[in-house]
């Protein structure tokens, strides 16, 4: 009995010895990782059409080719270097930094920055005026040195005023 359970655990330890941890195969790339990449490029046959909705032979096809460099490893820049590559920077949802486009990303800020001040420096000056100025038959609020000089406005407001008298 002891012999045999000797070589019974011979046989488990030369059997345990004999196996390797065995790794599961490189997993395929989902759809949600093509069409993260594939969302980052447009068609290069269709017009402002993201490749990841593009109804498109082509597009099917250039689908399945990122699907193919994904499961060789290469990274998504890699991929989207390729794309520029054969198919021209067009094919980039967003434009590279380089030359004049980074003039894409520097304009709109100032715009929007500038637009602010001009605003401001309007709303301002009108703010200022608006206290200056006397509203209509109101000629208290008027400086006297205003009052000295009858100007082409006051007699407009003047025969305006009266047009308004007569109607009621």
């Amino acid at each position: 009995m002891k012999r045999t359970f000797s070589i019974i655990l011979l046989i488990i330890v030369l059997a345990g010895l004999g196996t390797a941890t065995v790794f599961a195969q490189g997993s395929a790339p989902t759809d949600d990782d093509v069409n993260a990449i594939a969302k980052q490029l447009y068609c290069p046959v269709c017009e402002n059409t993201p490749l990841d909705v593009c109804p498109t032979e082509a597009c099917r096809q250039w689908r399945e080719l990122i699907r193919e460099m994904l499961a060789e490893g290469k990274s998504e820049q890699e991929i989207k270097d390729y794309f520029v590559l054969n198919y021209g920077a067009r094919v980039l949802s967003e434009p590279p930094r380089t030359g004049f486009n980074w003039l894409v990303y520097v304009i709109p800020p100032i715009a929007i920055v500038a637009g602010v001040f001009v605003l401001f420096r309007t709303m301002r000056n009108w703010t200022k005026t608006s206290k200056t100025e006397a509203p209509f038959g109101d000629e208290t609020a008027m400086d006297e040195e205003d009052a000295d000089e009858p100007s082409a406005e006051d007699d407009y407001i003047a025969r305006l005023e009266e047009d308004l008298k007569k109607r009621k």
